[in-house]
């Protein structure tokens, strides 16, 4: 069963999103040009989430990728609530007063963020007086312990992170009269979801990472040819620092139990993460919270069982690792992804697949066949397709598109079979997930000329 290219497109192109920034928005002149972003399923429902807005009462843009397991709640409500956290850390003591006092009277509020959505991308209509609530119960206490100094983003940015997964536990735990806001804030305790979130202003690039989704800066070297900056580590049993934080934090009697199966207490692959209060709250706080919980709850196989050796809780928590970087004219991409795009592609790939598409240039490499017996035929058929990729490249109007396409066709030498993008795009839902995880891509194209202005000004 094949797919003919024009359905190939239309199940690649279903979720995908453009913006472009306004060449000057009033305020300043953006480092960043604009973005692309897109999703492919491989659960249903999808997984994974995307979040890109604008900041209006502070400097700077904010872009994220969400990466849920035990169900999509969690990294829903994340994608919906964070850069309101983040935005209101950032905003001066006298904004937030304003804000406050619009409140108080009643009049209209300022606008925080301006939100670039694709229509797929929804909001919980039923939530959110709740979530608005606990939002300003935060901004009154930022307000109260005013300490009029001005925010460094890093802290925003930590405080932020930490305080949206501390209301989501206490959401839960207070619970809701309405059956199914109650059922709604418990689900989203009891899943999970990992993030990596940008936030660009002028030259100043910050990445907060919690979990294994990454961030990768496209760098264009002197020769023309691309290369990959890491701007983010997988919190995960791969990353050795990661193992030795957790160990730090509990007794040595644990340190077998802690990590099995490159798992965390061998039942979670990420080691930070929203939600999953499976991994933070005490046993006593978990049976009680399920037992007084709705009966869908009760039903509910996961928020019963409690994970093995369980003993000094927490063992989970959704503080960000921030990492800074001033962007140079020679950064002019960056990837965030969740670990579906990682996992089948290396960055240096995602580089160059991204940087000739955006520049239209391809760097003919002589072409590699690694060690493979090729035939004159097959030969011919690799040049063919070269030739025919270059044309190719147009097809798509959307980087991250773009992207998928390469992470889910490519064959051994790197492009894409056509054969094996239809078979893969044909899998039936409970097949796909065997081959591959949802995918969830935003590239953010930068403005060389603004960041090289910035730079000689100081």
């Amino acid at each position: 069963f094949y797919l003919t290219p024009p359905q190939v497109n239309s199940i690649l192109k279903a979720n995908e999103y453009s913006f472009k920034v306004p060449e000057f928005d009033g305020k300043n002149v953006s480092s960043v040009l604009g973005f692309d972003s897109n999703q492919l399923p491989a659960n249903a429902p999808i997984e994974d989430r995307r979040s890109a807005a604008t900041c209006l009462q502070t400097r700077g843009m904010l872009l994220g990728v969400f990466d849920g397991h035990a169900g999509c709640a969690c990294a829903q409500a994340v994608s919906e609530r964070l850069f309101y956290y983040i935005a209101v850390s950032l905003l001066p003591h006298e904004t937030l007063l304003e804000i406050e006092n619009a409140v108080e009277s009643g009049r209209a509020l300022l606008p925080i963020l301006q939100w670039h959505k694709h229509p797929n991308d929804y909001f919980s209509k039923e939530a959110s007086k709740l979530y608005f609530n606990s939002l300003r119960t935060y901004w009154q206490e930022l307000i109260d312990l005013n300490s009029g100094e001005t925010t460094d983003v890093k802290e925003a940015l930590i405080n932020a992170f930490k305080r949206l997964d501390n209301d989501i536990s206490l959401e839960a735990q207070v619970g809701d009269p309405n059956s199914f806001l109650n059922y709604l804030v418990l689900r989203v305790a009891f899943s999970g979801a990992t993030a990596c979130v940008a936030h660009v202003d002028g030259v100043d690039l910050h990445i907060a990472n919690t979990g294994d989704s990454r961030a990768m800066l496209g760098v264009q070297e002197e020769d023309g040819s691309w290369s990959a900056v890491n701007l983010s580590y997988d919190h995960n049993a791969q990353n050795e620092h990661e193992v030795e934080r957790v160990k730090m934090e509990h007794p040595k009697a644990e340190e077998k139990s802690l990590v099995k199966q490159d798992r965390l207490l061998g039942l979670l692959m990420p080691f930070r993460a929203f939600g999953d209060v499976k991994f933070k709250w005490s046993i006593e706080l978990q049976k009680r919270v399920v037992e007084s919980g709705p009966d869908q709850l009760n039903e509910n196989e996961y928020t019963k069982f409690i994970p093995p050796n369980y003993h000094t809780p927490p063992y989970l928590t959704a503080e960000p690792e921030v990492i800074h970087h001033r962007l140079r004219p020679q950064d002019k991409f960056l990837v965030l992804a969740t670990d579906g795009l990682w996992e089948t592609m290396h960055r240096q790939d995602v580089a160059r697949i991204v940087g000739e598409y955006l520049t239209g240039v391809h760097h003919q490499q002589p072409i590699a066949v690694g060690g493979y017996k090729v035939t004159l035929g097959q030969m011919h058929g690799l040049l063919t397709e070269r030739r025919a990729r270059i044309s190719s490249v147009f097809e798509d109007q959307n980087a991250a598109t773009h992207l998928i396409r390469h992470a889910v066709g490519n064959n051994e030498f790197g492009t894409v079979d056509h054969e094996r993008l239809s078979k893969m795009l044909s899998l039936p839902e409970e097949l796909a997930r065997m081959y591959r995880d949802d995918i969830t891509i935003i590239v953010v194209q930068f403005n060389s000329h603004v960041i090289g202005a910035y730079q000689n000004e100081e």
